[in-house]
């Protein structure tokens, strides 16, 4: 099956620090929106998906979709597919998939039986009202993975499906569109602050610079071009571990920006 990711202009080398390959593959399949491949079937919709602790990768498709019914009629009762996950950035830009994760391995029905507690283990991590007409017009499949890849920066990483389900995803996952959507509208003086973080020799007047991401380690800028785009990493004085500790990790970082802030 083939893999499709659109790879940009490589951007700047740099030290930052920076979540790890699992990590950034678990917050990226943690997205909404998805789609499977499988012989002779294409770009299979899917209503919902998670990747739980216990019950690994689920997903809620139509009962009487292509998918299920491929599922259900499998010779050896479980169907080889590619389910994939594409991150598109919640700023408008030219270029807006920001990585994709691709699961490799088999599909099976969740039995009767386990219905319940999948279906728990999926909505402590997804609460989606698909979940509800499970065993009414949805069923539950579950992938036992083989293969996980992340595409992301022009470059596509491999890792076990064991490191892949021990990450965790990043724990600013919930809120930060909503930030990079209030900094591009409300914030342009704080965003000129941040691009003026990023070294003279890699900006031109021309280059308009935008919020591209924003995780635990600081925020990703994209720098667009006349012909491409470089993407940047911007990172806090040090890791934040929850939502709540983020306003005060910017104030520190555009403080920085700033060369210092009254009564620090």
């Amino acid at each position: 099956m083939t893999r499709s990711f659109h790879p940009q202009v490589p951007g700047p080398v740099s030290d930052a620090l920076r979540p790890s390959i699992a990590e950034r593959a678990r917050t990226v399949a943690a997205r909404p929106g998805a789609a499977v491949r499988a012989a002779g079937l294409d770009g299979c919709r899917v209503l919902a998906h998670a990747v739980t602790g216990e019950a690994g990768v689920l997903l809620v498709v139509p009962t009487d979709g292509e998918l299920a019914t491929a599922v259900r009629h499998a010779p050896e009762g479980d169907l080889a597919a590619l389910l994939m996950v594409t991150d598109h950035a919640p700023v408008r830009l030219r270029d807006p998939v920001r990585a994709q994760v691709w699961l490799s391995g088999w599909l099976t029905p969740v039995w009767t039986g386990e219905e319940r507690a999948a279906a728990v283990a999926f909505a402590e991590v997804a609460p989606v009202g698909d979940l509800l007409d499970v065993g009414r017009g949805t069923t539950l499949l579950r992938m036992d993975l083989a293969e996980v890849a992340l595409g992301e920066g022009g470059t596509v990483a491999e890792l076990t499906p064991e490191a892949f389900l021990a990450a965790d995803p990043d724990p600013l996952v919930e809120v930060e569109a909503a930030v990079l959507q209030h900094m591009d509208a409300e914030h342009r003086a704080e965003l000129a602050l941040l691009r003026g973080r990023i070294p003279a020799s890699q900006l031109d007047t021309s280059d308009v610079v935008r919020p591209l991401s924003l995780d635990r380690c600081g925020f990703q800028l994209r720098i667009e071009q006349p012909r491409g785009h470089q993407d940047v990493r911007v990172p806090f004085a040090a890791p934040i571990s929850d939502a709540e500790q983020l306003a005060p990790a910017v104030h520190r970082l555009l403080c920085a920006a700033r060369g210092g802030c009254p009564g620090h």
